[in-house]
């Protein structure tokens, strides 16, 4: 029965890897950064979500080891029972401060930013209500609805129109719009003004996941404010494992809301908190990014810089301000054959595949940081160049 059941898993492993959907990690052997070392090679990296450069910030490796030394490697329980420390609270309450959603807006530390989703769904909407979802959503979001119990709605990737509908036939008690703010693999934004006018008009939740907008857009303040919104119904979830360089993420909403999740949300009751040093570190963390005029400013440079250098290449690159940059192939093929000549060349980029791009879209995901130099830029650029044959080869 055994031996039956692993030779299921290795078919399955075994197609996978015929159709160029098979994944592979890399162990990185240095701190994070522009260079670094990827399975014992010295590499130029465009892999990281750390946009502003701040996972290897003198101050904020400080700021984790001496909150190691004052408050221990683990918070030894759940926020519930014995593991919320003085950090935690001060983390929180900068946090909902910094981005204030809405006046009088808490704070809500959570260990990833797909428990703080499935919190945030699950504890705000069940049977009888309808939880409506971009297609192009990242699949924590999906899970959380599909965890609630309700009707799960989908609507074309940033269509007003096709929401709107879908809101006005919706009977259901309770509205609930979701939604990234800056997509992952496509690097654009969610309309969010319109998203929060129909959210007023029918009612709804507005649940914002800015993995990729905290730190980088509004000042830093992210992309509820880059569109100057604010308002009780919206829902901010941000990560703290991408611009702000630490690990975890946060939930600033009305009061209400907050109270609900610590009450009645599943992935925060029964999770043991973060160490409190990485609280240490967000704090600090979060004084570099309110700062942090000058990172986002050359960030935004590299951006530009890239963009003008890309624009002679065979490939479609995805309208994005953002630091994430697709280059879209199309095959899986010839975004693993690109990838792999970009390593050749010592530059690592990965190649994003389906499911987690819709089929036909395999694509390299370039993502850029505030620590990255012209000369990287050039590099890829170069390289880049050097390597149009790879995909051309596997058409």
């Amino acid at each position: 029965m055994g031996n039956a059941l692993i030779e299921v898993l290795e078919r399955a492993l075994a197609a996978r890897r015929e159709a160029g959907l098979h994944r592979t990690r890399r162990t990185i052997d240095t701190a994070p950064g522009p260079r670094i070392v990827v399975d014992g090679r010295d590499v130029l990296a465009f892999a990281s979500n750390d946009y502003l450069g701040l996972a290897s910030d003198p101050a904020v490796v400080e700021a984790a080891r001496v909150g190691a030394l004052r408050w221990g490697a683990g918070a030894g329980a759940s926020h519930l029972v014995c593991g919320h420390l003085t950090p935690h609270a001060q983390a929180e309450a900068a946090l909902a401060e910094f981005v204030r959603p809405c006046e009088g807006a808490r704070g809500l530390l959570f260990s990833t930013g797909y428990h703080a989703n499935l919190a945030i769904v699950t504890a705000l909407a069940g049977r009888g209500d309808a939880v409506f979802v971009d297609r192009l959503d990242h699949a924590c979001l999906y899970d959380g609805a599909f965890l609630s119990r309700a009707e799960v709605i989908r609507y074309p990737h940033g269509d007003v129109a096709a929401l709107a509908g879908r809101l006005a036939a919706s009977t259901a008690q309770r509205k609930l719009i979701a939604t990234d703010a800056v997509f992952s693999m496509d690097g654009d934004l969610a309309p969010l003004p319109a998203l929060l006018e129909l959210a007023r008009a029918h009612d709804a939740w507005l649940v914002v996941d800015d993995a990729h907008g905290f730190g980088v857009l509004g000042e830093g303040r992210g992309s509820v404010a880059h569109f100057g919104l604010a308002d009780e119904r919206i829902v901010y979830m941000g990560t703290l494992g991408k611009a702000a360089g630490v690990a975890g993420a946060f939930v600033a909403a009305h009061p209400a809301v907050i109270e609900t999740l610590v009450q009645a949300g599943r992935s925060y009751i029964y999770t043991t908190a973060q160490p409190a040093m990485l609280a240490c570190a967000i704090l600090a963390s979060l004084l570099a990014i309110r700062d942090g005029h000058a990172r986002r400013a050359r960030l935004a440079r590299t951006i530009g810089r890239f963009r003008a250098g890309v624009a002679t290449l065979p490939w479609t690159l995805l309208p994005s301000a953002t630091p994430i940059q697709p280059l879209v192939l199309g095959e899986a093929a010839a975004a693993v054959a690109l990838s792999q000549a970009l390593w050749d060349r010592g530059i690592f980029v990965p190649a994003i595949r389906p499911p987690t791009v819709p089929q036909g879209t395999a694509r390299l995901r370039v993502s850029f940081s505030a620590a990255h130099t012209d000369d990287d830029v050039d590099a890829l650029l170069a390289a880049l160049a050097e390597a149009v044959w790879a995909c051309r080869a596997v058409r």
